[in-house]
């Protein structure tokens, strides 16, 4: 699935350089956090960073969309997190509602951790993907349970769209 230059930004770079690329800046700027505020303002400010530039992405996203944003326009993005081979994902369950999958190999996760920022990798993706969702469409709903970077067996995505009544609150 291509992107057209508005939707994607002339996106060239596949999105794992790009956490990459921010990884390697984010990274200086834990260190110095934690020198000079420790651990929990480092975490907190990078986790707050990192969640307002995924709002902005994905406002940016719905915005190439033409404001026409549903679970399958969502979906169809999809290939740039994948691109690569980034992701490796066994889809559970697609309805027009819901898309369920699970991430059976990250790289993200694999890529942080050979930087030495597994301890955040969390904040640098995985937390993304709950504001992401919602800035794109705020029908769009996201359960995550476990995630690799985290420990878990897999990152098991549960997206819904819950559509409100037309003039309902």
């Amino acid at each position: 699935m291509s992107e057209t230059p508005k939707a994607a930004g002339a996106e060239s770079l596949a999105m794992i350089e790009k956490r990459r690329i921010e990884a390697e800046i984010l990274k200086h700027v834990h260190d110095t956090l934690v020198a000079s505020h420790g651990e929990a303002v480092a975490q907190a400010t990078i986790g707050e960073s990192v969640r307002r530039s995924a709002i902005e992405q994905a406002r940016r996203f719905a915005d190439a969309a033409g404001g026409e944003t549903s679970l399958q326009s969502f979906i169809d993005r999809q290939a740039l997190w994948t691109k690569g081979g980034a992701l490796e994902i066994q889809v559970r369950k697609r309805t027009e509602d819901e898309y369920h999958f699970d991430v059976v190999r990250c790289r993200y996760a694999e890529m942080y951790r050979e930087m030495g920022l597994g301890h955040i990798g969390h904040l640098l993706s995985c937390n993304r993907d709950f504001v992401f969702s919602e800035g794109y469409d705020p029908n769009l709903k996201l359960e995550r349970p476990q995630t690799s970077m985290q420990g878990g067996k897999c990152c098991d995505f549960r997206y819904r769209y819950e559509k409100k009544p037309a003039g309902g609150a």
